[in-house]
């Protein structure tokens, strides 16, 4: 039988999941200044995230994982960001990353991601060339190149990085469609250079700074294209990969949004502005846009949830996963993310000159929310991608 989206949510697992992250909450109280200066985790919160096992979320049960569902993945991540917002992103970054698991072989994925600290981060772009080679006898590929937006790669004990397959001919090669074949290497840290790189406007705390390998050698066992479908067949790893992606992105967005919004009405019933004798939450221009930014929010986060499970329904049964379900993820996923900028945006003005200073959570937030905007998964161009296949129009769908 398969479950409802509310039985999933309810479930044992899941309960304890949320237990631990707001003990996780609780340790990152009034640690986001600090996340921010040092421009990535400090070592004890990603240690202190991968041992409540908050790393493993969607790692195959059989490796010692949670392999939980989508549903309660973004849950977990969405109150993970109402506490600290980089803390979150490098959580689900090490999850998405971590998927990796499910099409690597038995062996070789076992001895990796069965490791119950282990932190991982990856970037999935193939900038990256790889070369087919032999190292003492064990076939594998050379791999080099230089990839941008490395979030927790500080933390991480394993980094997968996107690579093009390179031929003898010295030319990529391509899929039977004419796309280059794009292969997920896992790099061991000690093979990677990170580059202090990460000056950003907001996400300051996620180190995501650029990381390149030169010549590194990776056997074939620790290499996958995330095209193939998993090895494990099991309805998580039959969801749609970048969907899961995109909806991570979402639930950071939306843990910022709500954490934005909670703390303006915390302020709003005392902060007085100049040139005033009565609090901000008696002005009626106040009134209007604090129901609107709750209903924006609630909105957005009903329409992700409900994409979530619907396409978690043909996961479960092992169907084929239709188009209009990766479709619907990637749109209320994009969707949600730009409504949380735009909520976080006007409690920001709203809040007034006392907003723009370090202490204020609102121009955190506002920075935080901004940066999310600029993932290629949710970017304005996802509404054109999204916005072609409901017009029926050709479309590349394969990164969908």
């Amino acid at each position: 039988m398969i479950s409802t989206q509310d039985e999933v949510i309810a479930s044992t697992q899941h309960e304890a999941l949320m237990q631990q992250v707001e003990h996780a909450a609780l340790a990152l109280a009034g640690r986001s200044r600090e996340i921010e200066t040092q421009r990535w985790l400090p070592q004890d919160i990603a240690d202190t995230l991968a041992t409540a096992g908050l790393y493993r979320l969607l790692t195959p049960q059989a490796y010692g994982g949670h392999e939980t569902t989508p549903a309660s993945f973004f849950l977990v991540i969405e109150r993970l960001a109402q506490a600290d917002a980089a803390a979150a992103w490098c959580c689900f970054i090490a999850c998405t990353s971590s998927l990796l698991a499910a099409y690597l072989p038995e062996s070789e994925a076992a001895a990796i991601f069965g490791k119950p600290d282990l932190k991982a981060a990856g970037v999935f772009a193939p900038r990256g060339r790889a070369k087919a080679c032999v190292q003492d006898g064990v076939p594998g590929l050379q791999v080099s190149g230089r990839w941008p937006w490395g979030s927790g790669t500080h933390n991480a004990d394993i980094i997968s990085a996107g690579c093009l397959l390179i031929n003898d001919s010295g030319q990529a090669e391509l899929l039977a469609d004419g796309t280059p074949r794009v292969l997920s290497v896992l790099l061991d840290r000690a093979q990677v250079d990170l580059l202090d790189n990460w000056d950003s406007f907001g996400l300051c705390g996620t180190g995501s700074g650029e990381f390149e390998a030169k010549d590194a050698f990776v056997p074939l066992g620790r290499t996958a294209s995330l095209f193939d479908g998993a090895r494990i067949d099991r309805p998580l790893y039959r969801f749609p990969v970048f969907g899961l992606l995109a909806l991570s992105i979402a639930a950071v967005a939306i843990g910022i949004a709500n954490h934005a919004l909670a703390s303006f009405i915390a302020q709003a019933g005392h902060t007085v502005p100049q040139a005033s004798s009565k609090p901000l939450a008696t002005k009626a221009i106040v009134q209007d846009a604090v129901a609107r930014a709750e209903a924006s929010l609630r909105s957005a986060r009903a329409y992700l949830l409900s994409s979530i499970a619907n396409a978690w329904q043909p996961a479960q049964q092992g169907a084929a996963m239709p188009v209009a379900c990766r479709r619907d993820l990637r749109l209320a996923s994009t969707h949600a993310v730009h409504t949380c900028a735009e909520v976080v945006r006007r409690v920001y003005t709203l809040a007034g000159g006392g907003a723009v200073f370090a202490d204020s959570p609102l121009q955190r937030c506002l920075r935080d929310v901004q940066v999310a905007t600029q993932h290629m998964m949710v970017n304005d161009a996802s509404y054109e991608l999204t916005g072609r296949l409901l017009l029926g129009l050709p479309t590349q769908v394969h990164t969908l």
